[in-house]
């Protein structure tokens, strides 16, 4: 399995490095079928984003779902590996009905706000018509919803959420992780100058059905406990991947890369590493050397969210340098990786809708 992951490391990093070159392509669209672009990680996908992708179908139906899955180095945007690779992701998320999936950012070695431009981007260059969004229900928050379909920028502050144009403060106190991202999400399309008053579908999430325990059963050999969280789709490519050795891959890292990066790499290295900071350098230099994972993470310090330290660990396994992410968020996407698709008259429908972004029918 590591040796697997080795070689996606690997390949992705070239990836990366041949993106942060380019530079993107424009022309005018041919087609004017609407599009539904949708951001999720599928780690797997599961009855929840299933409904979300069903009620946006439902409310646009002559339109092309377009599943956005990240990404290189396969790392999360909790810093953690994904469950199957990408273009396993991408074969359930066909299979459950999206039209096509194209390759995210690699968000496990970026940060929020880093991510948060990349995803911006993407839906821009797909020139989105839509984008749905599942939400969790709290009191307030359908007051900010309101307010990012009117095309304002709202933004989390230290223990409240404020509307840029107006300066209110809409909600006092933190979101909730997938509340969280619509805001952060909102204030990146805006930031990049992309009008997105009344492309949002916010759609309310199901209850009941928990990605971690899914992964905690794929890791025990018993799906089926959790087979009422999943479509038979997302059953059927999982368990192919398993048979194939090729899943799951959620608690498999190079360990030994990461604990020798630590150990060896020097102090100005560390710091031209992307997501690293003096504070952080200079515990890792302090507390070295490691001789497990367990003893990095206890000496990192708290970074900008909790998933700073796994995060730490992917930039570690993969050395990914702050200079590398810089120049391919400046030119993200430059090319709009296609991993799988329905049929070719979709493939010919989203090229005529999208001549202009570099296309790449990636296997």
């Amino acid at each position: 399995m590591e040796s697997f992951i080795e070689g996606i490391i690997k390949r992705d990093l070239q990836l990366i490095k041949d993106d942060a070159k380019r530079t993107p392509l424009y022309d005018n669209p041919i087609s004017d079928r609407p599009i539904i672009a949708d951001f999720t990680e599928y780690s797997p996908l599961h009855k929840g984003h299933r409904h979300c992708m069903f009620e946006a179908k439902k409310l646009i139906p002559d339109s092309l779902f377009v599943a956005v899955i990240p990404g290189p180095l396969e790392r999360s945007g909790r810093g953690l590996p994904y469950i199957m690779t990408r273009h396993a992701r991408a074969r359930a998320a066909i299979m459950v009905g999206a039209d096509l999936a194209v390759e995210g950012p690699p968000m496990g070695v970026m940060g929020s706000g880093q991510y948060s431009i990349c995803l911006a981007r993407m839906f821009k260059a797909l020139d989105a018509d839509y984008i749905p969004r599942g939400y969790k229900p709290m009191k307030g928050f359908q007051r900010i919803l309101d307010r990012i379909n009117q095309g304002h920028r709202v933004v989390p502050r230290p223990y409240r959420i404020v509307d840029l144009e107006t300066g209110e403060i809409l909600l006092e106190g933190k979101l909730e992780e997938d509340n969280y991202v619509i805001v952060s999400l909102s204030r990146a399309l805006g930031k990049i100058g992309f009008n997105f008053k009344g492309r949002f579908i916010f759609i309310e999430r199901l209850e009941g059905i928990s990605g971690t325990l899914i992964r905690k059963a794929a890791s025990e050999g018993r799906l089926e406990k959790v087979e009422d969280m999943l479509p038979p789709e997302t059953l059927k490519v999982l368990r192919d991947e398993i048979k194939r050795g090729r899943a799951p891959l959620h608690e498999t890292r190079l360990n030994d890369r990461i604990i020798e990066n630590a150990n060896l790499l020097g102090g100005d290295e560390l710091l031209n590493l992307n997501l690293f900071n003096e504070r952080t350098v200079n515990a890792i230099l302090e507390n070295r050397p490691f001789d497990s994972i367990r003893e990095i993470q206890a000496c990192i310090p708290r970074g900008f969210s909790t998933h700073y330290k796994n995060r730490i660990l992917s930039v570690l396994e993969a050395k990914v340098h702050k200079g590398l992410i810089s120049r391919y968020i400046e030119n993200y996407p430059s090319t709009i990786r296609i991993l799988d698709y329905r049929d070719r008259e979709v493939l010919k429908e989203f090229e005529d809708r999208i001549p202009h972004r570099r296309l790449e029918i990636w296997q």
